[in-house]
């Protein structure tokens, strides 16, 4: 209450209403060491109705996280303080995940469940065997992600999943009876999930459902029915309570009905070391732990290592030596058979695209339920869950998901993608049929301005390669990039080589480079990727039969060209006044690159059911319509 009035900002009812609930669980049962807070085996605990954000604060501050102090509390919301308005992840905090957007933590919280899974059938029970509780909310349930993350988690059976549904039946907007009359126990039966009724505000039963759920066989849902803004006399039970401070009369009114004698933000000592002895609990777990850890520590480094260097190098070698036309999907299925083979962390999947999506090979064991040895996962036809889970392995420990879609569908996965990216996490998306060049399948799944969106993401890397050899540079760098994480738009369409020598030097790395000359000194700089840099090249040639001199530059990838040295950005663009840019969606983000004198080759409307070649004719991506237009620009400028 304090704090949010103090803020002037914020949500005091969901943690008023859920202050019972999680002083058993933290007191009695979750598995956590607050002086070593990214201890692997501790229990994972998620804030999905990240609204109610000072919960999360007040149980880290009280049990003796060094992470948030009281002067943090005192500054909620507030520049720099870490209690920001919804958890922001911190590694090393005790904040396992940023939360906010509702469903969002449910979806990580399946994440988290099924890699301690994962590394238990790899490391042994005795080193990982944890679970994950899961706070969430009226709203997270009423997502969709809820649905499809949850479906998901009962067909794999996480059994160590635990779900405390805050059911106050309050929204924002009032009662959830305006909107919902879910029957909410028949809903998560058909998921396969437990299903446990308790009153929210009696320890008891808070006790038993939380030790019942200690042997679960299956992921378990505890429906604690709350009064939001427990205490309050007036905004208890009320939409008031939800996102508006209490004010200061009836935060000393709720004072008085709790028997709460203390000033703002007073705790007294006799508490607060009660609080502090239930977080000192967990050192001895770990000690103990690390009995055992300390045995096996050898073998843990040798199965969680990763050493990608020699699979890249052979792919490399490969990839000169066959010289093959190659979608780049289907390079990058050779890429990850590689990986696969060597590595013991890459998680992959597919949101039920896997045959298109080129990301499952032969060399992969399917994950299955109540059966985690493999290394790839069905993700069904979930894109938002999927993307949400990957979070949720990224972040519990060493693993490095990747999953696959058609890249128009990353507008499904963009809630998910730019938390990864806000979190600084190795996810890597493999999202093919890139372009119009998908053809006869329409406008509906031809993405246009997907790429240009996805560039709009800070600290995301979105990488569209030209052919083989750019396709294994690229996931190489997604693979060294352990706080970035990676889209790798890839064609359905064959791509012509453009790279014939082999080259240590990661060329992708920048960003951009210059992949043909065709004069020492040139009119023109074209500007291209992916599928087009083959268009731009062979426009190149035929500008070159006029006495047209120019350069084509690969960029399959602006995030990283824009880290390059002012030195080599100039050397790239600016050797020549007149720049033209080819790749088929749209051209908004090409502009800085072109300049105002300078020509953009693109799509902004809608593409065309038809073969890739004759929509590619329809749009002007031809190599005589771009030679030609090339043409009268350099005229226009004499």
């Amino acid at each position: 209450m304090d704090a949010v009035q103090k803020a002037n900002s914020g949500h005091p009812g969901m943690p008023m209403g859920m202050a019972d609930v999680s002083t058993i669980l933290f007191k009695y049962f979750l598995k956590f060491n607050p002086k070593n807070p990214s201890w692997i085996n501790r229990d994972r605990f998620v804030l999905s109705a990240g609204h109610g954000s000072m919960l999360l604060y007040s149980l880290l501050y009280l049990t003796g996280y060094n992470s948030v102090q009281l002067k943090d509390i005192k500054n909620f919301r507030q520049i720099d303080s870490i209690c920001a308005g919804h958890p922001e992840y911190v590694k090393n905090s005790g904040i396992e995940t940023t939360t906010g957007p509702l469903g969002q933590g449910i979806s990580n919280a399946v994440g988290f469940a099924l890699a301690e899974e994962i590394l238990k059938k790899k490391l042994g029970e005795d080193i990982i065997n944890h679970k994950t509780y899961v706070i969430a909310g009226d709203g997270c349930l009423m997502e969709g992600i809820s649905h499809e993350a949850m479906s998901l988690a009962g067909h794999l059976r996480l059994k160590n999943l635990i779900m405390l549904f805050d059911n106050n039946s309050i929204s924002i907007d009032g009662p959830t009876s305006l909107t919902v009359s879910d029957n909410f126990k028949k809903r998560f039966h058909s998921y396969g999930w437990d299903y446990i009724e308790i009153n929210g505000h009696k320890e008891n039963e808070i006790f038993n459902a939380l030790k019942k759920v200690q042997r679960a066989k299956k992921p378990t849902i505890i429906s604690c029915k709350t009064k939001i803004g427990y205490g309050s006399p007036n905004k208890s039970g009320k939409a008031s309570s939800h996102g508006s401070p209490l004010g200061n009369e009836e935060i000393k009114l709720t004072r008085k009905e709790l028997g709460w004698n203390f000033k703002p933000f007073e705790i007294p000592k006799y508490v607060l070391k009660i609080w502090r002895q239930i977080g000192e609990r967990g050192e001895k777990l770990e000690y103990r732990w690390n009995k055992i850890y300390t045995k096996k520590k050898n073998i843990i480094n040798k199965l969680t290592k990763n050493n990608f260097t020699k699979s890249i190098i052979n792919e490399k070698k490969l990839a000169i030596k066959e010289s093959k036309i190659l979608a780049s999907r289907k390079s990058s299925e050779s890429v990850i058979s590689s990986l696969i083979k060597e590595s013991n962390t890459l998680i992959g999947g597919s949101a039920d695209l896997a045959g298109s999506n080129n990301t499952k090979t032969k060399f992969h064991k399917i994950l299955m339920p109540g059966n985690f040895k493999g290394n790839y996962i069905h993700y069904g036809v979930r894109e938002h869950a999927m993307c949400g889970i990957m979070n949720g392995l990224a972040l519990h420990s060493k693993l490095i998901p990747y999953g696959g879609t058609f890249l128009i569908f990353s507008d499904y996965c963009k809630p998910s993608i730019r938390l990864a990216a806000m979190m600084k996490q190795q996810v890597l998306y493999v999202m093919t049929h890139d372009s119009i060049g998908l053809g006869e399948d329409g406008p509906t799944h031809q993405p246009v301005e997907q790429l240009s969106s996805l560039r709009a993401i800070p600290n995301l890397y979105v990488f569209r390669p030209a052919d083989r050899f750019e396709t294994i540079e690229c996931w190489e760098h997604a693979l060294k990039s352990p706080n970035t994480p990676s889209i790798l738009s890839l064609t359905r369409q064959n791509l012509k080589p453009i790279r014939n020598k082999y080259s240590k030097i990661n060329k992708c790395s920048l960003g951009a480079y210059e992949v043909l000359r065709t004069n020492k000194k040139i009119n023109l700089t074209i500007l291209a990727s992916g599928s087009e840099v083959n268009l731009a090249i062979d426009a190149s040639h035929k500008l070159a039969k006029d006495k047209i001199y120019s350069k084509v530059i690969s960029v399959p990838c602006m995030e990283l060209f824009e880290l390059q040295s002012n030195t080599y950005k100039d050397k790239i663009l600016n050797e020549t006044k007149k720049k033209i840019s080819i790749e088929a969606g749209s051209s908004d983000c090409w502009k800085k690159y072109v300049g105002e004198l300078g020509m953009t080759f693109g799509i902004n409307n809608f593409g065309k059911s038809a073969p890739y070649k004759d929509i590619y004719k329809y749009f002007g991506l031809t190599v005589s319509n771009i030679s030609s237009k090339s043409k009268k620009l350099l005229k226009n400028f004499k």
